[in-house]
């Protein structure tokens, strides 16, 4: 077997790849010499912006299996025959860190699958807790800038971080979850994930029912202290990637049971609270989980970085059968996320192998840009009519319309008899042990009891308090504590 060669980007033989070219021996380097110019550049812009948010992730490659019939519920192909696979990636993730952070910190994770079906990439795009601390996609910005690292002092500030959820009172039931035991995942092998939003599923009658998902970690879940977590942040800052990685090369691969909660369309405008509420969670007495199918991963990437970093995850790419609810938080991430790709890694970020359709071919009339692949014929259009055979619309909707009733404005979600932002935060509290609860309250103590305005920590203790007075008044007798130490 003869040995490879080593070539320039454009493919011609490299000569020497340990010395740079001089003028003379010694001498200052020359302009001529395009393989050092070429290789100084190209590792200039080795990297993409980094993420926003989720910006330090892992990924692998698996499968979906349909262990269930759905079929009354959604028309969506790789759902509909129990039995059947379906290629699929997922990338879980930190949300406030930078990509260089540690895995092993108090965040919420990341959990975001794209199943790669005949009818086009579904991407289902949630995290580890079923809410979230906003409700309204215009406070987004906000809550991230407040949870990032400060432009000022460039950490992330306690100050920064209870002000804005003292200002926000529907933050109270994410924050229990987040200051509580599961707030630190020991691996993402050992967590569950939630599609977090409601969506929309439609049967081949056209009947539409609103669906939560469940992804139930079959490893069990396993979680950190804040004392375990801190030492393996410094032993191992990779340590959630290195659990993923040498799992599955051991042949140890990670899987998830997912189920959903299906309410009828026609049950959601008389539900006791919002049920497009992402800071609320539907109790399974109302609405018991379904089992659907079977989630296992069983393949590392093969390049971080095209495969894992260049992955995008968009929650409008949806397939005939699944479709948008009135979520407000999920309306806005149908433009976001895809916008914030198309920024990243390009408008053409979709030809890449991670992101591009498997089971189905992409065929439209999207043309030029950054990295605009070639192929086409010669004589294919780019417009839509036309008369040369291009491809045509299909004339049958994905999903189902959601019904508008009103005038344009600045609303503010419709009234339910249970919306408030803290009986569900009351509730998680009061299914707790009590050793669950002394350790949420010292989680939430030790970060409140750090700010420096007494307003701003009054303010979020009024939100404890409106949860359960318990829980109130031990989060406030400990950080008085705290302080006065």
């Amino acid at each position: 077997m003869s040995q490879r060669v080593l070539t320039t980007e454009s493919g011609a033989p490299v000569a020497d790849n340990q010395n740079s070219a001089s003028a003379g021996v010694g001498g200052p380097l020359l302009i001529q010499d395009q393989h050092l110019l070429e290789k100084l550049a190209r590792f200039n812009r080795e990297r993409v912006p980094e993420r926003v948010v989720h910006a330090r992730g892992s990924g692998a490659y698996g499968h979906f299996e349909v262990t269930d019939d759905v079929t009354g519920f959604t028309h969506a192909d790789f759902l509909d025959t129990v039995g059947k696979r379906t290629e699929v990636f997922v990338r879980f993730s930190t949300v406030a860190d930078s990509l260089g952070g540690a895995d092993a910190v108090r965040d919420p994770r990341g959990f975001a699958v794209k199943f790669y079906t005949r009818e086009g990439n579904y991407d289902l795009v949630g995290n580890n807790t079923p809410v979230f601390f906003v409700k309204d996609p215009v406070k987004f910005p906000d809550f991230i800038h407040s949870q990032k690292r400060d432009p000022f002092t460039g950490r992330q500030e306690p100050d920064n971080v209870w002000d804005f959820w003292g200002h926000s009172p529907e933050a109270t039931h994410q924050v229990t979850w987040l200051m509580g035991d599961r707030g630190i995942p020991a691996s993402y092998r050992h967590m569950d994930g939630f599609g977090s939003h409601t969506y929309q599923w439609t049967n081949s009658k056209g009947e539409a029912y609103y669906v939560k998902y469940h992804f139930k970690t079959n490893q069990g879940i396993r979680c950190l202290s804040a004392e375990q977590a801190a030492e393996t942040a410094g032993q191992d800052p990779a340590s959630h990637q290195t659990d993923l990685l040498q799992a599955i090369e051991r042949g140890v691969h990670p899987s998830w049971t997912l189920h959903v909660q299906l309410m009828p369309a026609a049950e959601a405008a008389g539900y006791r609270f919002n049920p497009f509420d992402l800071t609320k969670v539907w109790p399974h007495q109302d609405y018991p989980l379904r089992r659907v199918g079977r989630l296992v991963l069983d393949r590392n990437p093969d390049d971080i970085f095209a495969e894992v970093e260049q992955a995008a995850f968009a929650p409008n790419n949806f397939v005939p059968g699944i479709g948008p609810s009135p979520d407000k938080m999920l309306q806005g991430r149908l433009f976001a996320y895809a916008d914030a790709q198309r920024y990243r890694l390009g408008v053409n970020h979709t030809h890449l192998a991670v992101n591009a359709p498997r089971a189905a071919r992409a065929d439209n009339y999207g043309r030029d840009g950054l990295m605009a692949a070639a192929g086409r014929s010669r004589y294919a259009k780019n417009y839509e009519p036309n008369s040369y055979d291009g491809p045509v619309e299909t004339g049958r909707p994905l999903f189902a319309p959601l019904p508008v009733s009103g005038h344009t404005g600045t609303h503010e979600a419709p009234a339910h008899t249970k919306d408030d932002d803290f009986f569900q935060a009351g509730e998680l509290y009061r299914l707790m042990t009590e050793d669950e609860r002394k350790r949420l309250v010292a989680n939430i103590a030790g970060g409140l009891s750090q700010v420096s305005r007494e307003d701003v920590v009054e303010r979020n203790l009024a939100h404890f308090h409106a949860a359960d007075p318990e829980y109130g008044r031990r989060v406030a007798e400990a950080v008085h504590a705290l302080r006065e130490d």
